[in-house]
């Protein structure tokens, strides 16, 4: 299988810049609308996907946000890897706003979002004990050690609904279970990744420190623009980076792209031909696979 990279980009991440040919175009899905048009850029012979979370205008709520659509398009497009750049808060003293963090675990609070893309009739349970791929992580480790920007590895990623940010007594319950950061839009996106057989990594990039330290008295505005504007610079110095060196990446002993083949329970036999047509694009490997289980 030929890798294609996919990025999706979060608050202040809106395009990509300095491609040699690139062209916006709209995906049509079995899920509704993606957040906006995909747009396709060429670079090495090899083509990148990018999609803006939030609409390139910002216009999206944390709770309007398509996800299930969203994935649904870069698969169409061919992608198998995914990078997610997302705007975060701080859950930990040493993690201050500006620093970037790869993350491989999260905690998902989120009510009333589509979280799998399998909820009616064909029915599948995909392990999301490892949420992240390590082998995009390094990519990304590698990118910002190159453009020499802070960076942890290794974190849990606390989802919450939003768009409000959390009381001090919430952020203070989300740090004692242990998270490191938090934030509104990666779950279920993570999950619905996975279901789509599509390697997923999360940058983190720090705008503040939620609401948890006593000397805070509450998350300011201004100043989160303010680091998410600095960020957004060196985000996309990063993205340069990772997109300059894909071709290094190695996918070696992750088995993503086959987590399906033991995760759907449903016999064939109690499969309707539009329910598969709706899932062909996320699971056609699988549905339409001789070895499926009759």
């Amino acid at each position: 299988m030929k890798k294609k990279l996919g990025i999706i980009g979060g608050s202040g991440v809106y395009g990509i810049e300095d491609s040699i040919k690139s062209v916006w175009e709209t995906i049509d899905t079995p899920w509704g609308k993606p957040s906006d048009q995909v747009l396709t850029l060429s670079f090495k012979n090899n083509d990148i996907c990018f999609i803006p979370r939030h609409g390139r205008k910002h216009t999206i709520s944390p709770l309007n946000i398509n996800s299930r659509a969203n994935i649904d398009a870069l698969k169409q497009k061919g992608v198998t890897d995914i990078i997610s750049i997302s705007a975060v808060g701080s859950l930990k003293e040493e993690l201050p706003p500006g620093i970037f963090v790869l993350v491989d675990q999260f905690i998902d609070t989120t009510t009333g979002r589509e979280k799998t893309f399998f909820d009616e009739e064909i029915i599948a349970h995909v392990s999301m004990a490892h949420p992240t791929n390590n082998n995009l992580v390094s990519l990304c480790c590698r990118s910002l050690e190159n453009q020499h920007i802070h960076y942890k590895k290794g974190a849990t990623y606390v989802a919450i609904d939003g768009p409000h940010f959390s009381s001090k007594a919430e952020s203070r319950l989300y740090k004692s279970w242990g998270g490191d950061i938090i934030g509104m839009t990666n779950m279920p996106e993570a999950k619905l990744a996975k279901e789509a057989e599509i390697r997923y990594c999360t940058v983190g990039m720090v705008t503040d420190y939620d609401s948890w330290k006593l000397e805070d008295e509450h998350v300011d505005i201004n100043s989160i623009l303010k680091t998410l504007s600095e960020n957004t610079i060196l985000a996309k110095k990063m993205i340069k980076d990772i997109i300059n060196n894909f071709d290094l990446s190695s996918d070696e002993n992750d088995e993503t792209h086959k987590c399906l083949d033991a995760a759907i329970i449903t016999p064939r036999d109690k499969m309707t031909e539009k329910t598969m047509n709706k899932l062909k694009t996320v699971a056609g490997r699988v549905l339409f696979s001789n070895d499926l289980k009759q």
